[in-house]
């Protein structure tokens, strides 16, 4: 293999890793997706590709494809709230929030894609159209539908990186503390409350919604929390919204993610599914912290 080759595709990976992970909401599906990607960069006929990145693009995005039928009838056995794999990084992540990334979930493949590859990555109807096997008009009415769709639902916009960590240190401390009124003054009156556990740990089956049985509940997570406190790790953007990373009950990692309209929180998302944490118990610095 010429070094020319490896260096070209790793120089690439970030963004194609970005695009498999945006059509999937698996950190570990994206990394197999463009580990396949790879692969077949490798075997194929450099004679017959003038643009890398655009035949890297359409690898993924037909890789993609696939893993999304297959998954299909996994989701739909799902225990409780399927949440993305979050991504816990230093700076927002500001193109696909999570709130959007659960849009894209009730859109059909294909028109994920189309939206994605165009409203996201700028890539023209005419390579989408080869892409995904489609002439160029059928591609922008399906990025057009998704569109619209999106801007129907109108995921909130996460406030300023230090406005909006305000907010979740503040509920950070009534939720563990049990400050019921301090959380009653954070909470917008129909705060949705969504926990990923897959059937693996303790979490609600069906989203709380509303801010009653919101704090009904949060009271009696603090109950809990009262014989054994959550160990804060970190407080960072979670999949672009503000949040914080936590051990619970000694051992077992959650992300929490918080969507913030105003000054108040309309939704919390809770991640606690070990199946989709792996990526962030690898992490060195949390790792660090965790035995603390």
């Amino acid at each position: 293999m010429p070094a020319h080759d490896s260096e070209t595709f790793n120089a690439l990976r970030p963004r194609l890793r970005g695009l498999a992970y945006k059509m999937l909401g698996s950190v570990a599906d994206a990394e197999d997706v463009v580990q396949d990607a790879f692969i077949r960069w490798l075997q194929a006929d450099r004679s017959e590709i003038r643009e890398p990145e655009a035949y890297l693009r359409q690898v993924v995005t037909r890789l993609c494809l696939d893993v999304m039928k297959a998954a299909r009838t996994r989701r739909e056995t799902y225990v409780g709230s399927w949440l993305p794999e979050p991504l816990v990084e230093s700076e927002p992540f500001e193109d696909v929030t999570l709130p959007l990334l659960l849009i894209l979930e009730r859109l059909s493949p294909l028109e994920r894609a189309a939206f994605l590859l165009h409203d996201v990555f700028g890539v023209g109807f005419a390579e989408i159209a080869v892409t995904l096997h489609r002439d160029a008009a059928a591609c922008r009415q399906m990025a057009r539908r998704a569109r619209t769709r999106i801007h129907a639902e109108r995921p909130c916009i996460a406030p300023s990186g230090t406005r909006g960590q305000e907010i979740a240190a503040a509920f950070f401390t009534a939720s563990r503390s049990g400050d019921i009124e301090a959380l009653r003054s954070l909470l917008a009156k129909d705060v949705r409350i969504e926990a990923d556990g897959g059937g693996r740990v303790g979490a609600p089956t069906r989203p709380v919604v509303g801010i009653d049985a919101a704090l009904r509940l949060l009271a009696g997570l603090a109950r809990l929390f009262s014989v054994q406190m959550s160990q804060l790790l970190r407080y960072a953007p979670v999949n672009g919204l503000p949040g914080f990373v936590t051990l619970e009950q000694g051992h077992d990692l959650q992300t929490t993610a918080l969507e913030i309209r105003g000054e108040r929180i309309a939704a919390i998302y809770v991640c606690r599914n070990p199946d989709k944490l792996g990526h962030l118990a690898d992490d060195h610095a949390l790792v660090a912290l965790s035995r603390h």
